[in-house]
């Protein structure tokens, strides 16, 4: 029987998770530099969780959940996004106490399911790098999520990419903008399509984002939030597009953007790729916004949060295009050869010290001939080879090799229990 893996799922090989552990490690780095910590949460959790942060009117509950009943009888989902089963956590282990120093901040990297057509840098089984910060709800609290999810996109050789912008306002404003857009959309009603007729009554802001052709001729004449802003929400707005002006963060303020789940409250923002060569129309790459009011959706206490995902398959598509030289193999340091008895053991106690150092190394454990063992050490991409024979071992030195101009060295083994002695010697 031949097994294949399902549609919709990519294997991850070794030639290419190097790739990945690139990006990754850049985003932890960056979060860790601004005192984000990491927080691992369930690849499954109750299905209530998803349908009520999410919304049931969202694609994401409607038609993208892998969802089932567990032979105890519950039903289960698979995790279709990353900030619900967060605020679940923080929310069931009580970190809004205080003894946790607010803002309480978080990110993440993990695997997410939504049963959707898969496509280029879009697969049901997909990862996410995200934050969520919980328990500020100054302006700076957006500025600075923004500002991470700017300045990842930077580090990691991101290119033409923009930030869009917009904000929902309190639930005052969305609920006047809620009934603004029932009224605008009811004449029209029969030539919506089956999607927008059914989420009318219960979600019109989801119309906004249809991607329908029958929806799309009646999206540029509708009312705008921002039509409906409070002072309060209009002042805060202005906040943060002031501090992102002085800082020098160009955006665009986007009337049509609306992001695809409810919990959304107040500013969001896309930061979208324009690149010719990957799609037709600039593209979203990573969007968030805040959401003060799912931790009390989920029984806590009144919590405001803010946060971003990104999809690092759809990440990865851009950077494989615009900055291909951050995925080139870099190789290893050392490559240990050895011939002659009592030589292997040496060279496994080499790679060990030189690994102790924080080099990377490698000897051959097949212990072939000396020429395929050379023929291993250039295939693997060394910078260093190591050469250990029976001469080498009696004299207690190495010959080591710096292939990038033949220059050899003469080392002691003295010199690989420390490292700054060792660099001394081979980087002359």
């Amino acid at each position: 029987m031949r097994v294949q893996r399902p549609k919709g799922t990519v294997d991850i090989l070794p030639e290419t998770s190097g790739q990945w552990e690139k990006v990754e490690q850049t985003a932890r780095d960056l979060f860790k530099r601004a005192n984000y910590h990491e927080i691992r949460t369930p690849s499954f959790e109750n299905y209530e969780l998803f349908s009520r942060s999410s919304g049931e009117t969202s694609d994401v509950v409607e038609k993208e959940m892998y969802d089932f009943e567990d032979k105890g009888g519950r039903h289960i989902a698979l995790r279709p996004e990353g900030t619900a089963g967060v605020v679940r956590a923080y929310v069931e282990n009580k970190i809004y106490g205080p003894d946790y120093v607010k803002p309480f901040n978080v990110y993440y990297i993990a695997a997410m399911y939504r049963y959707e057509r898969p496509q280029a840098g879009r697969q049901r089984e997909f990862h996410q790098i995200g934050v969520e910060s919980f328990g500020s709800d100054g302006y700076l609290a957006d500025v600075e999520t923004i500002l991470l999810g700017h300045d990842l996109l930077a580090e990691l050789g991101v290119k033409n990419y923009e930030l869009h912008i917009n904000t929902l306002g309190d639930s005052e404003v969305r609920q006047a903008y809620h009934d603004a857009l029932v009224d605008y959309f009811t004449p029209v009603k029969d030539q919506l399509s089956e999607d927008s007729q059914r989420r009318l009554g219960k979600n019109p802001l989801r119309i906004l984002d249809s991607k329908a052709e029958e929806d799309q001729q009646f999206l540029p004449e509708a009312p705008k939030i921002r039509d409906y802003l409070d002072e309060e929400s209009k002042e805060n707005f202005n906040k943060i597009l002031a501090s992102l002006d002085k800082l020098g963060v160009k955006y665009v303020i986007d009337d049509d953007l609306v992001r695809g789940l409810d919990y959304y409250t107040g500013v969001i923002f896309e930061f979208m790729v324009d690149d010719p060569t990957l799609w037709a129309s600039p593209s979203t790459v990573l969007g968030g916004g805040r959401y003060n009011h799912l931790v009390e959706e989920f029984s806590g206490p009144e919590t405001p949060a803010v946060g971003f995902g990104i999809g690092e398959e759809r990440l990865m598509l851009v950077l494989s295009k615009q900055n291909p030289e951050m995925f080139e193999d870099q190789g290893i340091d050392f490559f240990i050869t050895n011939i002659g008895e009592g030589t292997d053991i040496k060279a496994v106690e080499v790679a060990r010290q030189l690994r102790s150092l924080g080099f990377s190394a490698q000897y051959d454990v097949d212990q072939k001939k000396l020429k395929a063992q050379f023929r291993k050490a250039d295939r693997v991409g060394a910078r260093y080879v190591v050469t250990l024979g029976a001469k080498e071992l009696a004299e207690g030195k190495l010959t080591v090799k710096r292939l990038s101009d033949g220059q050899q060295f003469s080392l002691e083994f003295t010199d690989l229990e420390d490292k700054a002695n060792l660099l001394s010697k081979i980087e002359k």
